[in-house]
């Protein structure tokens, strides 16, 4: 804690201790007061203005300093200042050194409680800044919760202090004046309870249910004003519809099955979106094949004398392709169908709040509905470099029909696709180009995370260009070219076949969005709030066309949120939960994290503490001839709770499961180490992080007292 800091707490525990060791409590009791009225009275009477300043400097230090009274002052200034002049008085009086309170709060304690619990409080802070004034409204009004405590603990929110301030003038106003004016009859009170009576307080928690009300009324005018020149249907076809049949909308078509709604699920190309059919399941099936092809290369560190594959690039891609077929009826039509949705091929198109327009082989058909889910998904982003749509290009979505091996490969991007295809083609035979316009591969990660993946890629003979920017494509000497830019010159590139990986961009438009003046955010993707929900209540957006992460797990998470709100909001709604988000790049060694690293740590300015075990030092990792990758921990200091971790190395992508359950439910890497894991597996890696930071932690003091006893014993 800084100097100043500290002075000030000394001072205010100093001032607190005095108080009680003095019984000064004695002068703000209600006997005391009703004793001296009539002094009071007298002394009022010939000093007004010294009186009331005298009477305002006390309430401020009181209620500033969070010590008790203020009931028995605010019942002085009706027995002494009268209805009008006493309410004045005590609900500025009464703001002020509240608000002092929370300055002081915020000054002695903000910074610490948001260091050390800063990810907790992201929601709260959130939350605070949407609503805080009608929440912090409410507390004022309903006198159940202690104001001081109130003061003290929005000192440690994100509240702006002027917020803070005028909402507790408006808020404690109606309880002021009840108090002042029950203070005008002070010969009538003989206790406090004669005061806060029954009715009183019942009065007081009716009117503290009023910024609820204001709220949910607020609410419907701005949803009557959204819907303003729409015609709202008398009756529905159907509570739900949903657009796109990809992992958002197979889980929010699936959820609303499940609970009996009638929903129509349309799609316009394949069940199973992106992930199926050109996405996680395809790569994975390529990726796999790579991989065994690279074994058989190191045969003879498994002890294998000579091994070798003759293989057929079509026949891999034949396989790719069985691959999907068998996982298709997964989220096939007829699947879907049994469970009770309605599944329509068709292009869809929004016309109004509640209308969806379907054309289909058949014709047009008009669908009304309560709700509308748009899952529309997103598609590869190509950017406009001089000279690519010549020489042409293949995506991640049309890389899947080609059935010869390219010679020569340019891989235009270091992201997690980019990684992956550059890496399997490359074990397939191609001579492999990887072009990356940033420092290096993988930016997402930390730097030595990307460094051990890239020196892997550059073992395995993959060529990989940082800090080389795509300037042009051309056509040369009957062969195509790519001229990248780097430290101000040029670099030649020849290639055969170019996949364009640089990222993907949500489908946002040619469905109806543009008509009903849906907008778009800054990342291109559909602008929801908290519920999932666009400007209209009942439309709602999931998966990669929302955002905020472009992941098949979050894509079925969002449509939770979407669908539920859609159909229960009316009662109770749920706001996303993006605080525990895993994923993982299936490249050699894989990549996995949950949470923070130590990247994202630094920018934040978030405190940490690193723990890291090598997986070259795991029996399983070296019977499995995979000896290599880390486990690396972010925990707070001093802590074992866990604010993020990074796994390197084979089968990271399932290692990660037990942090993420870790961190979602709140539970240290001191429980971690009492788990029993099984020996000898890769599972083992997690237990001992888990050992090196208890090792790291050790009580050094209470351990050479141990070794003194042991000695002691020894005689």
């Amino acid at each position: 804690m800084k100097k100043s800091k500290l002075l000030v707490l000394v001072a205010v525990v100093a001032v607190i201790v005095l108080f009680f060791a003095l019984d000064l409590g004695r002068f703000f009791s209600l006997d005391y007061l009703k004793s001296q009225q009539d002094s009071f009275a007298a002394y009022y009477h010939d000093h007004t203005v010294v009186t009331l300043a005298v009477y305002f400097l006390v309430y401020v230090a009181v209620t500033g300093l969070s010590l008790p009274g203020a009931t028995v002052l605010t019942l002085a200034a009706g027995a002494l200042f009268g209805l009008v002049t006493g309410t004045i008085v005590v609900s500025f009086a009464s703001t002020v050194g509240a608000t002092t309170a929370f300055l002081a709060s915020r000054f002695l304690f903000r910074s610490a409680v948001q260091e050390r619990f800063g990810d907790r409080l992201r929601t709260v802070n959130a939350g605070v800044e949407r609503e805080g004034p009608f929440y912090l409204l409410t507390l004022r009004l309903v006198p159940v919760v202690p104001f001081f405590v109130i003061n003290l603990v929005m000192g440690l929110t994100a509240m702006k202090a002027r917020t803070f301030y005028w909402v507790s003038q408006v808020g404690m106003f109606a309880g002021t004046v009840a108090y002042v004016n029950a203070g005008t009859q002070l010969g009538r009170i003989e206790t406090l309870r004669d005061v806060a009576s029954p009715a009183l307080i019942g009065s007081l928690v009716a009117l503290g249910f009023l910024p609820l009300v204001l709220k949910k009324l607020v609410e419907f005018i701005k949803a009557r004003k959204v819907y303003a020149g729409w015609n709202r249907p008398k009756r529905f076809d159907r509570n739900l519809v949903v657009i796109g049949a990809g992992s958002a909308g197979l889980v929010s078509a699936y959820i609303a099955a499940a609970v009996r709604a009638k929903v129509t699920l349309i799609e316009k190309h394949r069940m199973g979106g992106d992930c199926l059919n050109t996405g996680c399941v395809p790569s994975k099936a390529l990726i796999r094949s790579a991989k065994f092809l690279s074994h058989v290369q190191r045969c003879r560190e498994f002890g294998i004398r000579g091994a070798s594959a003759e293989f057929d690039f079509g026949e891999v891609m034949a396989r790719v392709q069985r691959v999907v077929s068998e996982v298709a009826p997964h989220d096939s039509v007829e699947r879907y169908t049994g469970l009770g949705v309605e599944c329509l091929q068709g292009e869809a198109t929004i016309t109004s709040p509640w209308t969806v327009d379907v054309r289909t082989s058949t014709g047009t058909r008009t669908l009304t509905t309560r709700s509308i889910v748009v899952a529309a998904g997103a598609r590869p982003f190509v950017p406009p470099i001089p000279g690519i749509e010549e020489t042409g290009y293949l995506t991640s979505d049309t890389l899947w029909d080609i059935r010869e091996l390219p010679a020569r490969l340019v891989v235009l991007g270091g992201g997690p696709i980019g990684c992956e295809l550059a890496q399997a083609f490359a074990r397939f035979g191609s001579k492999v180009t990887q072009v990356e316009m940033l420092p290096r591969i993988m930016m997402r990660e930390d730097p030595e995370i990307s460094d051990m993946v890239m020196a892997r890629f550059r073992a395995e003979g993959v060529d990989v260009l940082v800090n080389h920017k795509a300037a042009r494509f051309a056509f040369e000497g009957g062969e195509k070219v790519l001229y990248a830019e780097t430290e101000g010159r040029e670099v030649r590139i020849a290639f055969d076949q170019l996949i364009c990986a640089v990222g993907r961009v949500a489908n946002t438009t040619g469905y109806g969005l543009e008509t009903l003046g849906i907008p778009t955010t800054k990342a291109r993707t559909v602008e929801v709030n908290a519920f999932m929900a666009t400007k209209f209540p009942n439309i709602f957006a999931c998966g990669d066309v929302a955002g905020p992460y472009q992941f098949t797990h979050t894509a079925a998470h969002t449509a939770w949120y979407a669908s539920v709100n859609a159909l229960f909001g009316r009662f109770r709604k749920f706001r996303a939960d993006f605080s525990v988000i895993p994923w993982a790049t299936f490249t050699e060694p894989e990549v996995a994290r949950v949470g923070l690293n130590e990247t994202e740590a630094r920018e934040k300015g978030v405190a940490y503490e690193v723990t890291t075990y090598g997986m070259d030092d795991l029996d399983r990792a070296i019977a499995d001839g995979e000896a290599h990758g880390v486990v690396k921990v972010l925990t707070v200091p001093g802590k074992d709770r866990i604010l993020g971790v990074t796994i390197v190395g084979e089968h990271a992508g399932d290692l990660i499961a037990e942090f993420v359950a870790a961190m979602r439910h709140r539970i240290g890497l001191n429980r971690i180490l009492g788990t029993i894991h099984i020996y000898p597996t890769l599972a083992e890696a997690n237990k001992y992080a888990a050992g090196n930071w208890k090792k790291a932690h050790a009580p050094e003091a209470a351990l050479n007292w141990l070794a003194r006893y042991h000695a002691w014993q020894r005689g």
